[in-house]
């Protein structure tokens, strides 16, 4: 069964919460004044209620309200597919299925949040929402699900992608959202980077930076996250959850489960679903591995302590990996990974060595994306290409053992706005 579909029926009705699961509580978040731990009237100033109570919640499941679930109507389920072409072409006894989540109508799993967030908001009397985006995936999915509950958008997105990825900034456009290239001249913080710096590339540090800065200064506003945060991959587990109905339908259970790692949002709501089964015993040998760039590797080379999550120092200190919130990553094709800090939870699990992190060079990481593009006819987007060439990565070691394990990854976006980063690729401009 090469694609195995669900019926809308079957769009789970809970988001699932890791956190009562996890192996100790995490560490709470801390102001950046006075490095006490934050409450939520701290946290009010830019995030409703609700979304707060998502963020520290204890209950393993959270319902998704009625309106968000019908939301959620254009374009869940998203399919989960057999790689059986990839899977001739490597010669591995190897099964690879993938999770496409490019069929939203933004194209990437960012929606599945943007959607009860902006929901979340229009209920608590918001008019207004700032973010970030980096590659330009959530900066798209927040301007459309600001679009459809009725609220204005305004996003900060960082330079290198703004100027490298012109259609992901008239999509917002058209969508209604106002966007700019981050560091602007609209903030005190962007303004200081400027001054710096004309030619700044910016970073997903400032571009948060700029926007909780913009929200603050409005009553009307509040600013959203498209990853990182608690409640941010609990929305997310969407993906993980649909995909364990697919996997049963399929008559397989992963032995392995890989999503690419920028800030935890793809990788979480892939895997959490299934750590719970690693956690609770039921799948102990359940391998879990989260694949970064290696020019942006706050997993598998940044220290876990506490940070602040931007540049300017507006956000709280989370206790995660980071590579410090002043690092400025290189300008890659995988703007969306570009971020020098990872979510608590996936942080957490890593340093308990419940999962694994691997970092990918960025050649190696489009060779894998052409691979697939060839034999599935899915053109990758590169953030999604590290999963795949981890992918590969494992069904060539199934090669060499002889092991037919099930290997399932996150393909969480297509690449239809990334063609100058191919043509890059192709032309030998990537090395």
């Amino acid at each position: 069964m090469p694609i195995i579909n669900l019926s809308q029926e079957e769009i789970p009705t809970h988001y699932y919460n890791i956190i009562p699961d996890l192996p100790k509580p995490l560490d709470p978040p801390l102001h950046p004044g006075t490095k006490k731990p934050i409450g939520p009237e701290d946290l009010s100033a830019i995030f409703p209620m609700e979304l707060i109570k998502q963020e520290v919640s204890q209950e393993r499941y959270i319902e998704i309200p009625e309106e968000v679930r019908k939301a959620y109507y254009l374009y869940r389920p998203s399919p989960l597919i057999r790689a059986a072409a990839l899977e001739k072409e490597l010669g591995t006894p190897a099964k690879i299925y993938y999770k496409y989540e490019g069929v939203s109508p933004v194209g990437s799993h960012k929606l599945n949040t943007a959607l009860p967030q902006a929901y979340y908001n229009k209920l608590a009397g918001i008019k207004r929402l700032t973010t970030e985006t980096g590659a330009g995936q959530w900066g798209s999915a927040m301007s459309f699900a600001c679009q459809h509950f009725g609220l204005e958008s305004m996003v900060y997105m960082v330079k290198s992608s703004y100027d490298h990825k012109p259609y992901r900034k008239i999509m917002m456009k058209l969508f209604g959202a106002n966007v700019v290239a981050s560091p602007s001249n609209l903030t005190k913080s962007g303004q200081k980077y400027q001054a710096e710096d004309t030619n700044h590339p910016g970073s997903l540090g400032i571009a948060i930076s700029e926007a909780v800065e913009d929200a603050v200064s409005r009553k009307d506003t509040n600013y959203c996250l498209g990853s990182v945060l608690n409640h941010v991959l609990l929305h997310q587990t969407i993906i993980g959850q649909e995909a364990q109905k697919q996997m049963k339908i399929a008559g397989d259970y992963p032995d392995i489960v890989i999503a690419c790692h920028g800030g935890g949002s793809n990788f979480g709501g892939l895997a959490f679903p299934f750590l719970k089964d690693k956690l609770d015993g039921t799948k102990p040998n359940l391998r879990a591995i989260a694949v970064e760039p290696a020019s942006c590797p706050s997993l598998t080379k940044g220290k876990y302590e506490y940070d602040l999550g931007d540049t300017a120092g507006f956000t709280p200190l989370l206790k995660m990996h980071t590579l410090g919130h002043d690092y400025i990553p290189s300008p890659i094709h995988a703007g969306g990974l570009r971020y020098h800090g990872s979510s608590p939870i996936v942080s957490l699990l890593l340093d308990e060595k419940i999962i694994e992190a691997r970092a990918y060079e960025q050649v190696e990481v489009f060779e894998a994306a052409v691979k697939f593009a060839k034999n599935q006819g899915i053109i990758p987007a590169p953030e999604s290409s590290h999963a795949i060439k981890a992918a590969i990565d494992e069904a060539l070691k199934c090669k060499e053992t002889g092991e037919a394990k099930v290997i399932l990854f996150n393909l969480s976006g297509h690449g239809h706005f990334d063609m100058s980063a191919y043509d890059d690729f192709m032309a030998g401009k990537i090395k």
